[in-house]
């Protein structure tokens, strides 16, 4: 008696398991196109966007004052919202983005617990959409905290710059841009108005008493700089602070000073959430296709004809 055989039959995939896949897959593409990479600035909204955040930097700017660890915290709130190690001289941090509301900044000498008294401290308010550089300046015997407001508009296709005068070794300069002087004998540790000026390409050069120095800038339209003064290694020097690019779009990065502050790194939980969503979908989907199988009447139906025939064809 020939003993029946079965034809191999191709077994489709798992539809669930094939959603829940594809499901895992689109997130993670999701989460790629939208992630920002460690170590860069975060891209901050657009103005329009901005009704309940304002953003916040810290700077350095004092030429004899020892490197410091700056602590921002929420008002009422004893632990910090951001702080910043080992910040010196010439050191901006890029600009924070921050709830409104009302804050301290406190400096506190490199390597001191967070628990030590500050050097000094200050309190001022974030109102939302607006930007601000608060910055320890002035001498060391004299240093203090300064707020300054941070425009973030620019007259259409025209572009602003203000001037920090942070030099000590030259206590008063005059700065000019290409043919426009912005600053005339300005004392160290103040600083400028914003000021309109035409886009194109030029050079800012500023004069001390015994030195001077140049920088080229390309000046954009709509773009908000702040030229900062300092004192080099070997004299003068200057850095151009992209304060906003474009009129509609709130301030983005740090200092071009070469030296820059690090913002936090932002916490894993988001990918951690999307990892675990696709492997539960995975496992849902493996577990609704095997229920499948053990429920289908038919194919329960058949593999007992088969087991029956094979017996019979033995015997």
């Amino acid at each position: 008696m020939n003993v029946p055989t079965t034809t191999a039959r191709r077994v489709p995939a798992p539809v669930p398991l094939v959603t829940a896949l594809l499901a895992t897959a689109l997130l993670l593409l999701g989460g790629l196109l939208g992630a920002t990479p460690a170590g860069a600035a975060p891209r901050a909204p657009a103005r329009v966007a901005a009704t309940r955040t304002g953003w916040l930097r810290l700077a350095h700017l004092s030429p004899n004052a020892p490197a410091v660890d700056v602590y921002l915290y929420n008002f009422g709130n004893p632990d910090a919202r951001v702080v910043l190690h080992h910040v010196s001289y010439g050191t901006v941090s890029a600009y924070q983005q921050v709830p409104a509301g009302e804050y301290t900044v406190s400096m506190r000498a490199a390597g001191a617990k967070g628990s030590a008294p500050p050097i000094l401290s200050t309190g001022f308010e974030v109102h939302a959409g607006d930007a601000y550089t608060v910055a320890g300046m002035g001498p060391a015997s004299g240093l203090r905290l300064q707020v300054m407001d941070d425009t973030t508009s620019a007259p259409a296709g025209q572009a602003l710059v203000r001037v920090i005068q942070a030099s000590l070794s030259q206590h008063q300069v005059t700065m000019s841009l290409g043919h426009d002087t912005l600053a005339r004998q300005l004392n160290f540790a103040t600083t400028t108005a914003y000021q309109q000026v035409a886009a194109g390409s030029t050079v800012a050069q500023v004069t001390g008493r015994t030195e001077k120095a140049s920088m080229d800038m390309s000046l954009t339209a709509d773009s908000i700089h702040t030229i900062v003064v300092l004192d080099g290694t070997r004299g003068l020097r200057l850095a151009n602070l992209d304060d906003a690019v474009g009129s509609q779009v709130a301030p983005v990065g740090g200092a071009a000073t070469g030296l820059g502050g690090t913002a936090p790194r932002p916490a894993p939980w988001p990918w951690l959430a999307v990892i675990a969503a696709g492997a539960l979908l995975a496992a849902r989907g493996v577990h609704r296709f095997r229920a499948a199988r053990t429920a289908d009447p038919a194919r329960t139906a058949r593999h007992a004809r088969h087991a029956r025939t094979a017996r019979t064809a033995r015997t």
